[in-house]
């Protein structure tokens, strides 16, 4: 009887259960098969099939417990053969799924080794059947036993051993994200969750890149069972590894010229860009897996961050729940990493401890590079990051506002780095997304707007930076500049000079801009505030600046505007030369109107007409005629009237307040440098001659200037002589008369200077002119001397010498002259003006004014002062003369038989080159090599090719010299003042040197031996050397045992605080004596401070880590293994400190000071031993095992040495103190006031100090007594509790106390009742009572 389907089917149809049966009877396991396998090709009635065939074969017989067995191991096969239709195989597992839980334990068993060994096969590749394997599991889970060899086993059991047989084994990469999605429906346990979820990470780096964000996707997923934190970390880390392979190959491929790629960067970006969606979506639903992000990121904390993961935070802070989160943790991730890298390249010890920091600012600007790959979730977070960066770490103003101007250059602080790298991740993000290009000028316009009250040049160099880096697109957004341009007149000078020097480039691209800031500007000229009318001036000074007129001279300072690679210079002059010259004639005539207004405005308007010139030089003739005919206003229309100059004009007074109304010396300055800039471009032929040349002569030389130039000296300030010749002639600032007086004052001087500059340049040397120069030199310092003096006897006493009008260009030449000109056509005129020791004085103090107004502001007055290349030549010319001066002349043969008020020229020339260094390595730091090239003075060396190390030492060596020359000179004839600055420059220069070289070593070696042998006893001196002693040793190895040894040289010399010891006599370092060693105590306490705090960080870090392992192995126990070396550093560090410590707590230090940061150094000590063990309970319960022997040894050495002198030190404190408040029991009535308040500071500074220290120690012995259970290690044994207490009773001070009480009673009782006529005897007992 043949068997078909359509009979199984009809017979299930017709419930014939029997006659159904015995159809399958006759079937054979062949035909069986063969028939599922025909109906499920054909895709019609497989599942009614499959029903009937179930309905026929009932689970409690064995013939139909095995056919329905036979169905399940021929269909899972057959659906994962890829030949059936995906609804007929979907439709096929469904009705399995059905039926597995009527499956018999040992049906369920089989088809899970089935499935088992199919998977290890590499046969489940589609899936398809895999959704039927969790079902298979849970049943054999619900069965209670199975035969399993011998014996029997459960069925959970069993469904275990099927799993970790499964994840032990082989997976073919094809399978993996199947059986991922699978795992999502098999109950496990969380020992089998975390073995598979590492099993999977495991497999990441066996699959194809593409396969990783659908796994990743179904890892979230699975997650939700458990182990959030090992998916997080798992895929952090694969991307972390990628990134490096990445990095290395692509460094492999630039040193190689090959293209060395395993992974195409494109392709790893964009699949990155995908894993963060799928994390940041699972975020969104489950904040449960955010929570566990956060940790995770918290508790890696030794290399927290990657450019992955820092781009996961930024799509992250999208979620508004964990923005403000997320940025707080970047922020401090940054600020920590700043800190963590400044801490380590600060001290050699602690970086021959650890590898160097990864920098947290390489990751994240590599994450700015990478968004460029359609990271688009990331962008928005990174312009809140860099914003959120430069307005958290940007300057901020200090002392009546005023700000240490920071160039990005020069950024050192973790604040300053922090805020730089806020600007480069904007400017980043700007060049590279259009989409965000608005959002970012608009808020960097914004803060320009409205912090008025804080500093913001950082805003403005990043400004400067967008424009430069990329004009034409800022062009799209022209509108928000005009916008910004119109609250200009609101705006702090320094902002809008700041402003329109960044946008300065656009003004030539775009008419409209233009147009708008000339009109802004033309409103501001009459703005009721005079800062608003200063940044007219200085806008229209700038559009004169750079719109040049056809035929302008190329100067070196025009080719020192703002360029880019869009935009040339001068773009305007080749197409519109003529509506450059009459745009900028018209802003000078706009410019006139300011000659009227306030003296601020002029006075801006005269130091801009210098930089105007060079940079425009066809507007000479204008700009000169301004200049004259202003000038023309304050002199006599006759000429043979003498004097000249008209002063009263210059001052104005409005009711009782007198203020100057013309700078007139400003205003002569400014003509004299434009006029003697004309000339010599002329004289140079670099002008041609054309039709104006008539016009111009007549102002080149006018009448009325020639009278200034020739006119006497004398009777230049003759309006003002009998001013200064009065004794009784008042120039205090607080009455009307002084302040008028005062500015006369300035007013002369300031045209004495300007005289000396002009007839010193064009006077050629000449020995009359010289002479004149001289005679007006005195003058000028006839009327500072009397300015100076009389200043000083009023009450305040602000005698500021009023800064010099010399340009910083004659000042060079000037100094050349008078030091190193040796032509011998000049020697006679010369000599006059060397004969003049105070004129020497004079120049060389001009010169050390210009430096620091350089290093203040970054530029200096007069012609040239703006450029930074030409003050950087200036400078290097004037440091050359300087050391000429210094290294050729020594002070000790200029000063013999001399004894002339003031620094002698030496000293001056010191303290140049002292300003001069500190100025070049804050401002030019990148130019130190060019600059110590410029001196070469003798000639002994060849610059060319050395570097900046040996360039260094060179000069290093040569102030080495000088200072030995010093020291050896003997006591009387040693100069403090010189020492102290040759010790300060050698700190500057010492800077330069690279620690790693043999001239460093060479100079520690020399500073050390100088601290042996020098015994002077000069406190400023010793101070000098000796921190200059130990910001090098610091940097070439740890400096405990210097510390030590000084400690021993300051006990010898102070004696003990027990009178009855006697020290022995030790000296280390000569340099410290009795005199100098209060001040030594100071500077090696700062030192053990320092050093303190480098072991502290080194306990947080081992900390870190320790949780961080914790984390990642679980919380199982390790044993201890052999001593970490940062464990052993830290021991080490901490003894050789506490034996230090042991020497000073028994030195007699003088009470104030010295015993008060003792006091808080002890108490930090014993804190951060307290740390430490912590530490090493903390690393007991982790890793159980045998406490180090160095440990013990240091407790041992804290219990045995330093804890009892602690006590005793105490004692000496307190005892000392009393006996010096009781020796002074006599002028107690005369002083009461100052006593209150000495003894008022004294109860304030024991309350604060002693009771600290006694906390800390008994801190520190209660968790020595924790560690000591914990490790079963008695360490008490070494401590010895004291009985001394900052409350504790001294018997002795007691009784002496009692017994002066009750003299004192007996004493006022006598008087009372010597003094009483009568009285009953109760009084006598109240009186008794008190």
């Amino acid at each position: 009887m043949k068997v078909t389907a359509e009979k199984i089917i009809s017979l299930s149809e017709e419930d014939g259960i029997d006659e159904l049966q015995k159809h399958l009877t006759l079937l054979s396991d062949d035909k069986l098969t063969t028939m599922i396998t025909n109906s499920a090709l054909k895709g019609k009635e497989t599942g009614v099939l499959i029903k009937a065939i179930f309905k026929g074969s009932p689970v409690n017989e064995t013939n139909g417990a095995n056919r329905r067995l036979l169905v399940y191991k021929h269909c899972i096969p057959l659906c994962e053969s890829g030949d059936l239709q995906p609804e007929v195989a979907s439709d096929i597992i469904g009705l399995l799924m059905l039926e597995t839980h009527g499956l018999p334990g040992s049906a369920l068993a089989a088809l899970g080794s089935l499935y088992v060994e199919a998977i290890k096969m590499g046969e489940m590749n589609s899936g398809r059947s895999l959704e039927l394997f969790p079902t298979v599991l849970t049943a054999l889970a619900a069965t209670e036993a199975l035969a399993y060899g011998k014996g029997e086993l459960s069925g959970d059991e069993y469904k275990k051993q099927l799993i970790n047989s499964l994840c032990s084994s082989r997976w073919d990469p094809q399978c993996v994200i199947h059986l991922t999605t699978m795992f999502r429906d098999v109950p496990l346990s969380a020992e089998e969750l975390q073995f598979l979820i590492e099993k999977i990470l495991r497999l990441f780096l066996k699959l194809d890149l593409q396969e990783i964000p659908p796994l990743v996707y179904q890892l979230l997923l699975l997650s939700s069972k458990g182990g959030k934190k090992l998916v997080l970390d798992g895929i952090v880390n694969y991307f972390k590894k990628q990134d490096q392979l990445q990095k290395e190959e692509q460094k492999k491929g630039e040193s190689e010229d090959v293209e060395v790629q395993t992974i195409p960067q494109d392709q790893l970006r964009h699949v990155e860009g995908t894993v963060i969606l799928h994390v940041v979506f699972a975020i969104r639903l489950d904040h449960e897996l955010g929570r566990e992000f956060f940790k995770c990121l918290k508790a890696s904390q030794s290399d927290p961050l990657c450019p992955f993961s820092i781009a996961l935070l930024l799509s992250v802070s999208r979620i508004q729940r964990y923005e403000e989160q997320v940025f707080e943790f970047l922020k401090g991730a940054i600020t920590k990493n700043f800190k963590d890298d400044q801490i380590q390249q600060s001290s050699k010890f602690l970086q021959d401890l650890l590898p160097q920091c990864s920098s947290v600012s390489d990751m994240i600007l590599d994450t700015v590079k990478n968004s460029v790959f359609g990271w688009d979730h990331v962008t928005q977070g990174l312009v809140q990051l860099g914003f959120m960066l430069m307005d958290s770490f940007g300057p901020k103003a200090g002392m009546f506002g005023k700000v240490t101007e920071v160039t990005s250059t020069t950024a050192k602080t973790p604040n300053q780095l922090a805020c730089r790298l806020g600007g480069q991740v904007l400017l980043e993000s700007f060049k590279m997304h259009e989409p965000i290009r608005g959002e970012i000028l608009e808020q960097v316009l914004n803060r320009l707007v409205t912090k008025t009250a804080s500093p913001v040049t950082h805003f403005i160099d990043l400004l400067s930076s967008i424009v430069t880096s990329a004009p034409m697109i800022l062009l799209e957004s022209s509108s928000k500049v005009t916008e910004t341009f119109d609250q200009l007149s609101f705006l702090p000078l320094s902002t809008v000079q700041g402003l329109l020097k960044a946008v300065q480039p656009l003004l030539k691209v775009s008419m409209s801009i233009k147009d708008a800031l000339i009109l802004v500007l033309r409103k501001a000229m009459f703005s009721s505030h005079l800062d608003g009318r200063k940044s007219a001036v200085a806008g229209f000074l700038l559009l004169l600046k750079n719109f040049r007129v056809l035929g302008s001279l190329a100067s070196s300072q025009s080719s020192q505007a703002i360029t880019s690679s869009q935009i040339q210079a001068d773009v305007h002059s080749r197409y519109n030369a003529a509506a450059n010259e009459s745009f900028c004639l018209e802003i000078l005539s706009s410019l006139r109107r300011c000659l009227n207004q306030q003296a601020d405005v002029r006075l801006m308007l005269y130091e801009g007409f210098n930089d105007v010139l060079r940079r425009n030089s066809q507007l000479a003739s204008s700009i000169m005629q301004t200049l004259l005919s202003q000038l023309k206003r304050y002199f006599e229309p006759q000429q043979d009237l003498l004097p000249p100059l008209k002063l009263e004009s210059c001052i104005s007074a409005h009711g009782d307040q007198v203020f100057l109304q013309e700078p007139l010396a400003h205003l002569l300055c400014c003509t004299v440098h434009c006029l003697l800039w004309d000339q010599n471009v002329r004289s140079d032929g670099n002008l041609s001659d054309d039709e104006e040349d008539e016009e111009r002569v007549d102002f080149y030389r006018p009448q009325y200037f020639v009278n200034l130039k020739s006119a006497n000296a004398k009777d230049l300030v003759s309006p003002c002589a009998c001013v200064f010749q009065d004794k009784c002639a008042e120039f205090s600032t607080t009455s009307s008369v002084g302040v008028k007086n005062s500015i006369y004052a300035v007013l002369v001087m300031g045209v004495n200077e300007v005289l000396m500059e002009y007839n010193f340049i064009t006077g050629n040397y000449s020995k009359n002119r010289i002479e004149e120069v001289l005679e007006l030199f005195r003058r000028y310092h006839k009327v500072s001397d009397i300015l100076r003096d009389k200043a000083g006897k009023g009450r305040t006493a602000s005698s500021k010498t009023p800064r010099s009008l010399l340009s910083l260009s004659f000042v060079s030449t000037l100094l050349t002259a008078l030091f190193r000109d040796s032509t011998q056509s000049r020697e006679e005129s010369l000599s006059v003006l060397r004969s003049s020791g105070e004129f020497l004085r004079y120049c060389v103090s001009v010169a050390l004014q210009k430096i620091q107004q350089l290093e203040e502001t970054g530029h200096t007055d007069g012609p040239e002062g703006q450029s930074a290349d030409k003050a950087f030549r200036h400078l290097c010319d004037i440091t050359s003369v300087l050391m000429w001066r210094y290294t050729n002349v020594p002070s000790t043969v200029e000063d013999a038989g001399k004894k002339e008020k003031g620094h002698s020229v030496s000293l001056l020339c010191l303290e140049g080159l002292l300003r001069v260094f500190t100025t070049v390595v804050h401002r030019y730091p990148t130019r130190m090599g060019n600059f110590l090239s410029s001196l070469d003075v003798s000639g002994e060396r060849d610059s060319e090719g050395s570097d900046l190390t040996e360039q260094t030492s060179f000069y290093i060596r040569q102030f080495q010299r000088a200072l030995m020359t010093q020291l050896s000179s003997g006591e009387e004839e040693f100069n403090s003042k010189e020492a102290q600055l040759l010790v300060s420059i050698l700190s500057v220069l010492s800077r330069q040197l690279n620690p790693a070289s043999q001239q460093f070593v060479q100079m520690i070696t020399c500073t050390v031996k100088l601290c042996k042998e020098t015994n002077f006893e000069d406190i400023s001196f010793s101070k000098g050397l000796l921190s200059l002693l130990f910001s090098l040793h610091v940097l070439y190895k740890s400096p405990v045992s210097l510390l030590w040894e000084m400690c021993q040289d300051i006990h010898s010399q102070l004696g003990d605080i027990d009178q009855d010891v006697e020290v022995e006599k030790q000296s280390h370092f000569a340099i410290i004596s009795m005199k100098t060693a209060p001040s030594t105590t100071l500077l090696v306490l700062s030192q053990v401070g320092k050093v303190l705090d480098e072991v502290d960080w080194l306990i947080a870090k081992k900390k870190g880590q320790i949780s961080s392992d914790r984390t990642i192995s679980g919380n199982t126990q390790q044993p201890l293994v052999q001593q970490d070396p940062i464990e052993k550093a830290v021991t080490i560090q901490l003894g050789t400190l506490l034996t230090a410590l042991h020497e000073l707590v028994q030195t007699a230090l003088l009470p104030g000071p010295c015993t008060d940061t003792l006091m808080r150094e002890l108490s930090r000590t014993y804190s951060i031993l307290t740390t430490l063990t912590k530490y090493y309970i903390q690393l007991c319960a982790t890793q159980p095992g045998q406490l180090p022997a160095r440990l013990e040894k240091l407790v041992k050495l804290s219990g045995s040495h330093l804890t009892p002198q602690c006590y005793c030190f105490i004692t000496y404190v307190q005892s000392g103190e009393l006996t010096a408040g009781g020796s002074d029991k006599t002028k107690k009535k005369k002083k009461e006031d100052e006593a209150v308040a000495a003894a008022s500071a004294k109860v304030l500074r024991e309350t604060k100090a002693i009771p600290n220290l006694i906390f800390n120690i008994e801190q520190y012995e209660k968790f020595l007594i924790l560690l000591s259970k914990k490790s079963k290690v008695n360490l008490m044994q070494y401590m010895k509790l004291s009985t001394s207490r900052d409350f504790r009773i001294n018997t002795t001070t007691l009784e002496a106390a009692l017994q002066e009480q009750e003299q004192q009673h007996d004493d006022s009782q006598q008087t009372q009742s010597s003094q009483a006529s009568e009285g009953t005897q109760a009084p006598k007992k109240k009186r008794r009572k008190q």
